[in-house]
């Protein structure tokens, strides 16, 4: 999130998790402890995640355990040891060595560049959800949690590459120039 997206004050993470776990029936209530007032970003967490990459973790595993820890358990992800320390466990890391690989620059630059990513989207909303297809098709749901225009725009979006696949087959590629 960018700074005026991050929430002010614990308590109006709170009013938001209560207002959207009761709009999503969800059977748990999100925990806001994780919230420092007035930071203006949560760079640690992102570096932890990015780092754990170059230790051949090419899954979600680490940013999944750092949701849960700051989403579910309130831990502080904004501190680095502790973001370190959560992301080393789930990938089975030394903690130290991935806390020194996330406070590098060029890890910094890498986490930097995705966020600049996200933020050219210019969504306003989350879960915030990109869809894109190797045809080039694209999608953007911005806030959008219910499944079945996910659904419809990612079978769209295949029925449109298998689509080019079969015109390919039957005509080849388009003229050079």
């Amino acid at each position: 999130m960018d700074k005026k997206g991050l929430p002010p004050t614990r308590a109006h993470t709170e009013w938001y998790y209560k207002r959207s776990g009761m709009l999503m029936r969800s059977p748990r209530m999100l925990n806001a402890s994780w919230v420092e007032p007035n930071a203006t970003e949560y760079l640690a967490p992102n570096c932890v995640a990015e780092a754990a990459r170059d230790f051949g973790i090419d899954d979600d595993r680490v940013w999944m355990a750092l949701s849960h820890a700051g989403l579910h358990d309130g831990k502080l992800l904004g501190q680095w040891d502790v973001a370190a320390e959560i992301g080393a466990k789930a990938a089975r890391l030394n903690p130290d060595q991935l806390l020194k690989k996330a406070q590098q620059p060029e890890i910094e630059a890498r986490a930097r560049a995705s966020t600049a990513e996200v933020h050219g989207l210019q969504v306003t909303q989350r879960p915030t959800f990109l869809l894109e297809n190797e045809i080039g098709d694209r999608t953007v749901f911005s806030g959008l949690v219910v499944a079945a225009p996910l659904a419809a725009a990612i079978e769209a979006m295949l029925d449109d590459a298998a689509a080019y696949a079969s015109h390919a087959a039957h005509f080849g590629a388009p003229p050079a120039g």
